[in-house]
């Protein structure tokens, strides 16, 4: 198998050698984790420059929150919320790349017109009919992701006959569709916590590898989840360690960028191992 090493955003080549950090940044009032920490855009902005300093290679930018049961947001509130932030964040770091965290192709259309380069959909194309075509039509990479309904319903939907398989399967399928619509630039996220159980997000974990078979970048999201606190007993808060350990097997099974909200112990984490 020939795995994709490098890919272009918006003339920037992003290159996989060694493993990337996606610092998660939330201008949400109500993402599971920190939300309501950054919603001014000079408070987002603060937090972008702590997460570069700590070695992000991108910064992962969303309005929208995704966790189970989270309140719908007018597309007008996302763009209101994430483009300034966008807009200022390219101007004061031209070389770092901006991913915008959204599954509406309008929203994706604007936040890529005022300087992200990456467009991470949550809902691999489900929740936007036009999203795969605004995509080959921007031609700018796309990370599409596994999931199931929406953030409010994916929860009941947790029914697979394999769960890697499954999920193989669903990510394959719009791969081609994607491919047929000309889009070059793809990282699959196999969608931890979205649309699966406990049991099913640690099967997925172990078995993320055998993802490889599309030759694509994987991306690893498992960060503070309550795949690890409910497993734990404990909090999103006091999930650290855990993420730490988790986060090592999928680097131990190839995943070449982690998307985090701890930047520097992610960044030691793949000093130590690579």
């Amino acid at each position: 198998m020939t795995f994709t090493q490098s890919i272009n955003a918006n003339g920037r080549l992003i290159t996989f050698e060694k493993p990337l950090i996606m610092g998660i940044l939330n201008v949400t009032p109500d993402s599971f984790y920190d939300g309501g920490k950054h919603n001014s855009a000079e408070q987002a902005l603060v937090k972008a420059e702590e997460l570069i300093t700590a070695g992000a290679d991108i910064i992962d930018i969303g309005a929208y929150s995704s966790r189970p049961g989270a309140s719908p947001v007018s597309p007008q509130e996302e763009i209101n919320r994430v483009v300034p932030v966008i807009r200022e964040l390219s101007k004061r770091q031209p070389n770092i790349t901006l991913s915008v965290d959204t599954f509406r192709a309008d929203v994706a259309e604007v936040c890529i017109a005022a300087g992200a380069h990456v467009i991470n959909d949550i809902s691999g194309g489900t929740l936007d009919k036009d999203m795969f075509a605004t995509v080959a039509r921007l031609q700018v990479p796309y990370v599409l992701m596994h999931m199931r309904g929406t953030p409010q319903t994916m929860q009941t939907l947790t029914a697979y006959d394999d769960i890697v398989e499954d999920v193989a399967t669903a990510l394959g399928e719009k791969i081609a569709t994607l491919r047929a619509l000309g889009v070059k630039d793809i990282i699959l996220d196999p969608g931890f916590g979205f649309a699966k159980t406990i049991e099913q997000n640690h099967e997925l974990l172990h078995r993320v590898d055998e993802l490889h078979y599309f030759g694509l970048p994987l991306l690893g999201g498992i960060s503070r989840k309550s795949m690890i606190y409910k497993k734990l007993n404990t909090t999103a808060e006091d999930a650290l360690v855990g993420t730490i350990a988790l986060n090592t097997v999928l680097l131990t099974k190839g995943v070449q960028l982690l998307r985090v909200h701890d930047v520097k112990e992610a960044k030691q984490l793949i000093e130590l191992l690579f």
